[in-house]
């Protein structure tokens, strides 16, 4: 199953939460409590998305913002500069 990590916020440790990553067949993964630098490299890259791709454009539709995503990620993950 695909997984979804989240931190330990009261909105992904609800149990409607649960049941709706149940339905969609999604694995649950979260931080260890107090210990947010687990999600450190997912915060960066998302705030580096708001900045470069969500900021600068209104989206009209979920499509467009879906397929807007989408191109920022492979443009990221395979053109994009980044220091390792």
């Amino acid at each position: 199953h695909p997984l979804i990590h989240s931190d330990r916020g009261f909105q992904y440790t609800s149990r409607a939460f649960k049941r709706k990553l149940d339905t969609a067949e999604l694995t649950q993964s979260m931080s260890r409590v107090g210990r947010c630098i687990d999600n450190g490299p997912m915060e960066s890259f998302f705030g580096t998305l708001k900045c470069e791709k969500y900021y600068l454009h209104k989206y009209k539709t979920f499509e467009e913002l879906s397929t807007a995503i989408n191109e920022y990620i492979h443009f990221y993950n395979y053109e994009g500069y980044q220091k390792r």
